[in-house]
């Protein structure tokens, strides 16, 4: 299998090398080009100079009889431009050359007939490859005839020539000089690209290493972020230990829970068990079988009542609200329901109500039947804990696109270090759990749930004898 290191080295090597190659190419026919013109232009020049020469010697007439008088001019351009220079006949045949021995290799050649025809009917003739009749191999051959001033017509013809080997010299030359340059960009790259390879493969594995260790038990572990790390590393680590932190809480969450539903089941399942073994042996006398078989009764309830809870809980938290739920209803009517089924507890503990509602309807758009069990759990809440003679109090207010619910009571204080707590699972601030025989501690954080399913939010103060606790709604036309 291979590695994040093998694999970013081996495609950062493969590109590199296709770049060098694309651009040697590319840079070995560009030269070839700009080489083959710029020859061209300068025997094509040589050529138009030579033959305005030969056609100023010619102002007498007599250039056609006298071409070695014209040699010393060929020799000298032969020189300044490393061609060979050459004047032949209308027949073909070499008259004169640039070179400077006698009887050089020109002397008795002739060229083909073919070619001189073509220079003469054309005016101009450039080719690249062998000129027939005098060179074998290749060579830059520019052609132009020879006018003469008096006659006009034409008495020769010049051949400028220059070998090809000229241009496949430089090129060979700058292609070793760019294959040197080449090794050594890819050398120094594939150095860079090792470096950068090899610290993205640690930063990974580091990632990796880190997830085993917390995949193993180790939930403190934490991958390091800055450093030499790049963003996206920094990115990851940082999403890395986010998740970590995230699953560490909840694991300290589950923890804590099934510690709390341990505890919760346990405390009625030994006063029931009890009472029952109680009963049954005789340590308990038979005239007092009813009251003890009524306590038992309530603790199973209380019993009941959990597993409900916690089944809403369950529900709430794996399916959430479904916009198939959610429909148009009146909060007034809402809030006026729940507060007349908690009536005959508001008369026995001669709590004194205050109901502000708005005279028209506040229409919203949620689950009716999850917003009351808010609206029940609070005011549940508020009732228990509220001082006899106390006061509840029951605000609907509308603010914007907001319908702001406030249920109010008189009472202990919360202590400020346990309103965070208030809407935690199994969370009382009676931590005897004995005050509050009633609860399980879950009409809170039922609340919370439901709230968060609908993307609404509740917060809750305690001061000066005073708790309130105020949650949110839309409000819809």
């Amino acid at each position: 299998m291979k590695t994040t290191f093998s694999r970013l080295f081996t495609l950062f090597a493969a590109l590199i090398l296709l770049c060098l190659l694309l651009l040697g190419i590319t840079f070995r026919a560009l030269l070839s080009d700009y080489l083959e013109e710029e020859k061209q232009e300068t025997i094509y020049n040589n050529a138009q100079t030579l033959v305005n020469l030969a056609s100023a010697y010619d102002a007498t007439g007599e250039l056609g009889d006298r071409w070695g008088d014209f040699r010393i001019s060929l020799t000298t351009a032969a020189q300044v431009a490393g061609t060979d220079n050459l004047v032949c006949g209308l027949d073909g045949r070499v008259l004169v050359c640039s070179c400077r021995e006698v009887g050089c290799v020109h002397s008795g050649k002739t060229v083909d007939q073919e070619t001189v025809d073509r220079i003469l009917s054309q005016g101009e003739d450039f080719s690249v490859g062998t000129v027939s009749g005098i060179y074998d191999s290749d060579h830059f051959a520019e052609g132009m005839p020879i006018i003469s001033r008096l006659s006009g017509e034409p008495i020769g013809v010049l051949i400028v020539v220059a070998p090809a080997e000229q241009i496949k010299g430089v090129l060979v030359q700058a292609t070793t000089l760019f294959f040197y340059v080449s090794i050594f960009v890819l050398a120094v790259a594939m150095v860079a690209t090792f470096l950068l390879s090899r610290s993205q493969a640690k930063s990974i594995q580091a990632v990796a290493k880190a997830a085993i260790r917390f995949g193993h038990g180790e939930l403190d572990v934490r991958v390091a972020t800055g450093g030499h790390n790049t963003v996206e590393m920094d990115d990851l680590a940082v999403a890395f230990n986010s998740m970590a932190e995230s699953l560490a809480q909840s694991e300290k969450q589950r923890q804590e829970f099934v510690a709390n539903v341990s505890h919760e089941l346990k405390t009625p399942m030994t006063t029931i068990s009890g009472f029952m073994d109680g009963m049954l042996d005789g340590t308990i006398p038979p005239e007092q079988h009813r009251h003890y078989m009524q306590v038992i009764s309530d603790e199973v309830r209380r019993l009941s009542r959990l597993v409900r809870s916690m089944l809403e809980i369950s529900r709430l938290q794996a399916q959430g609200i479904s916009e198939e739920k959610k429909r148009r209803f009146d909060l007034c009517e809402t809030i006026g329901q729940v507060l007349i089924s908690f009536e005959q507890r508001v008369n026995r503990k001669h709590i004194i109500m205050d109901v502000q509602l708005p005279d028209r309807s506040v229409w919203t758009k949620a689950d009716p039947d999850s917003i009351t069990q808010v609206i029940y759990n609070l005011t549940d809440n508020a009732i228990k804990f509220c001082n006899e003679g106390g006061m509840l109090s029951i605000r609907l207010e509308v603010d914007g696109s907001k319908a702001r619910v406030t249920v109010q009571n008189t009472g202990p204080t919360v202590p400020p270090d346990e309103l965070p707590l208030l809407f935690d699972r199994f969370h009382k601030a009676d931590k005897s759990r004995s005050a509050d025989r009633e609860g399980v501690g879950l009409g809170l954080y039922i609340v919370k749930t439901i709230l968060d399913s609908h993307g609404e939010d509740i917060k809750a103060t305690s001061e000066d004898g005073v708790t309130t606790f105020t949650f949110t709604l839309p409000v819809v036309r």
